[in-house]
């Protein structure tokens, strides 16, 4: 490692601006040695470690396969499109590495050519596109939407042509050889480093063993960059969801197979008109239910009435999700009638069993160990079973079945120890590294506390915080990321102050995150308000980012289903959710939320945080025992003194 690191190592001869960092070899050595022995390592490098290279350069060196699970996709490209070639070519040699997304990111060459002769395009501009689409898939690697950059993101038709899992038929395919997604999985095969995101790791760990068999290669060794979102993401993909996108989807695919010629069409389209009337009741049903976005609780009472004598019935949702189960039920019969059946029916008639029993485990709600909810997210309607802990499911599925694995991020410690999260992710025995940032916080950074703010639930709290913005802005010049805890906090502030602010300012939800944060980035002295995907995993190195504001300590909506039930679960243990859970977690959001500010050594700024509790409050010292050293003021002329100095 220190040959590739160090001071006159290669990295060093082949960029003269390379600076040594002690650090990043301490960690590259850490993971090589868990890779070699086995085990567990947990990892907290501090911004400009280069943690990046130092996970990759052992993995690349293992002579064994290593998944590489990234937070995103857009970690994934910056790894496979910047840093691999880097390797490549100050290490002169081809690389064996391997890039794999989500299937429904890939075309399906098959259903390709159904949709040529299929009435689901519309307009000149969907043929056009289909067009464009059918001549790129003739010259493709890799079949990769990614690769359309000149179509817009939401092709409404995509859904038709991509490759999910739910709809392949396999080995029966007779485009199998030339398949997209076949060619992936053999150069996956072939290669030293995998590299996908947590939601495709996780969507294959909970598949491996079963009958559908699983999605990744085997592998020696894991590496999670960002692991501190491997909870949520987990607990997705070893829960249950049902979603209107999705049975609209196996309408949509039960509609086209009731428009053949085949015996039973007629019966099929018959009883698929019924089962759409009764899902749009279904679903409406919810929207009745709650008020406005976001996530609720599901009870079996919303689906069964008991009264004072004990005697049960339906409510009106519970005899729609019945006459629902039916329809399905029937269809599903149907399709197992019908005679020279195509490979793909033996795939619907599984589609609708799972649905049945996905459907009927969450109406139920019997299974103490998950938590039943439902979101509402614009028209659409997500039925969920989460996992209330998934530490014990990790536990055995992970960390004992597998060899060795890294967990990295530059936020896994709370007040200095790994504690919460080996409590949350059931790791088993581990080392643990925690390298410090790169950077000089001392002299790079200024940390703003107002001397008087009122509590958060105070109802002037987002008027004084409206107040405190305007000056900090006019002391940063802007140049601000004003970071909020909720939606409605944002908008409220940001109507009150929109005007008033003399610089460019953005608001999250007016575009894209990529064409917001690309906007910011080229406008002088722009603001930018943002909620929770602002937090983490944006990088805005230089003078367009010299401040960051945060409103609240971003502590999770004790509301929230997941959140409530995870707090009660550890209550019920003899623990302190508060302390526990609550706080360490808000700790490391907010660590992510100031890692926003200082992206380089070249970087200055103020990080403001408006939340009076960090000063009140016993667990305001667990917060500032996390944070990196900085100097910390109550003066708002101390924000003019380090842009001054700079």
């Amino acid at each position: 490692m220190e040959e590739i690191f160090g001071p006159e190592g290669i990295i060093a001869k082949h960029l003269p601006s390379y600076e040594y960092r002690s650090g990043q070899v301490r960690m590259a050595e850490a993971v090589y040695s868990v890779m070699r022995e086995g085990g567990c390592l947990l990892s907290e490098a501090g911004t400009g470690t280069g943690k990046t290279l130092a996970y990759l350069v052992p993995a690349l060196a293992l002579g064994k396969r290593v998944i590489v699970s990234t937070a995103t996709k857009n970690l994934q490209e910056q790894l496979y499109n910047k840093d691999v070639p880097f390797l490549e070519k100050i290490l002169k040699r081809r690389l064996r590495v391997a890039y794999l997304k989500g299937r429904s990111n890939y075309l399906c060459l098959y259903r390709l050519k159904k949709v040529e002769s299929s009435p689901i395009l519309q307009g000149l501009e969907d043929l056009n596109h289909f067009d464009e689409i059918r001549r790129w898939s003739a010259n493709s690697e890799t079949g990769d939407r990614a690769e359309l950059v000149t179509l817009p993101e939401n092709i409404h038709f995509w859904h038709e042509i991509d490759a999910r899992s739910e709809i392949c038929i396999g080995q029966k395919c007779p485009e199998y050889d030339q398949c997209f997604i076949t060619r992936t999985r053999q150069k996956a095969i072939e290669a030293d480093v995998v590299i996908v995101n947590h939601h495709l790791f996780f969507a294959d760990l909970s598949l491996r063993n079963n009958e559908y068999g699983s999605i990744l290669p085997d592998y020696a060794a894991v590496v999670f960059d960002e692991a501190h979102e491997i909870e949520d993401i987990a607990a997705s993909y070893f829960g249950l969801d049902v979603s209107s996108f999705g049975l609209a989807a196996l309408l949509q695919d039960l509609q086209q197979l009731a428009l053949t010629d085949r015996e039973g069409a007629l019966e099929l389209m018959r009883v698929v008109t019924k089962l759409s009337a009764k899902a749009e009741q279904f679903w409406v049903a919810f929207h009745q239910c709650s008020s406005g976005e976001g996530r609720f609780s599901i009870t079996s009472d919303i689906f069964i009435r008991s009264d004072g004598d004990g005697n049960r019935t339906l409510t009106p949702i519970g005899e729609t999700y019945t006459i629902l189960d039916n329809y399905l039920a029937q269809i599903g019969t149907i399709l197992q009638a019908i005679k020279d059946a195509p490979p793909e029916l033996e795939l619907m008639v599984r589609r609708i069993e799972t649905l049945r029993a996905e459907l009927r485990f969450i109406v139920e709600c019997k299974d103490k160990n998950y938590v039943f909810w439902y979101e509402r997210r614009g028209r659409a309607i997500f039925l969920q079973a989460t996992p209330i802990d998934v530490s014990s499911i990790l536990s055995e599925r992970l960390f004992t079945d597998t060899d060795a694995i890294v967990l990295t991020s530059a936020t896994l410690t709370s007040a200095d120890s790994f504690n919460f999260i080996k409590g949350r992710l059931g790791t088993l025995t581990t080392r643990e590294l925690k390298i410090d940032s790169h950077f000089n916080y001392t002299s790079q950074s200024l940390l703003y506390l107002p001397p008087k703010m009122p509590e958060p639930k105070n109802p002037q709290f987002a008027t004084a915080a409206a107040d405190e913005i305007l000056k900090i802005l006019d002391l940063t010049n802007g140049r601000a990321f004003v970071l909020f805890t909720s939606i409605s906090q944002m908008n409220q502030v940001y109507e009150m102050i929109n005007e008033k602010i003399p610089f460019p300012t953005f608001i999250q939800g007016q575009s894209s995150k990529a064409g917001l944060l690309e906007r910011f980035k080229k406008t002088p002295n722009a603001v930018l308000f943002a909620v929770s995907s602002f937090w983490q995993g944006v990088d805005v190195q230089g003078e367009s980012l010299s401040c960051v504001i945060i409103d609240k300590l971003p502590f999770a909506v004790p509301t929230d289903p997941v959140v409530s039930a995870r707090q009660e679960y550890i209550d019920a243990q003899g623990g302190n959710s508060f302390m526990d859970y609550s706080v360490p977690q808000a700790i490391i959001t907010l660590k992510q939320g100031l890692g926003r500010l200082i992206r380089s050594r070249q970087d200055y700024g103020v990080l403001a945080i408006l939340d009076p509790r960090l000063r009140t409050k016993h667990y305001g010292r667990m917060f500032f025992e996390s944070l990196p050293a900085c100097p910390i003021t109550t003066r708002r002329e101390d924000i003019s003194r380090i842009f001054l100095r700079h």
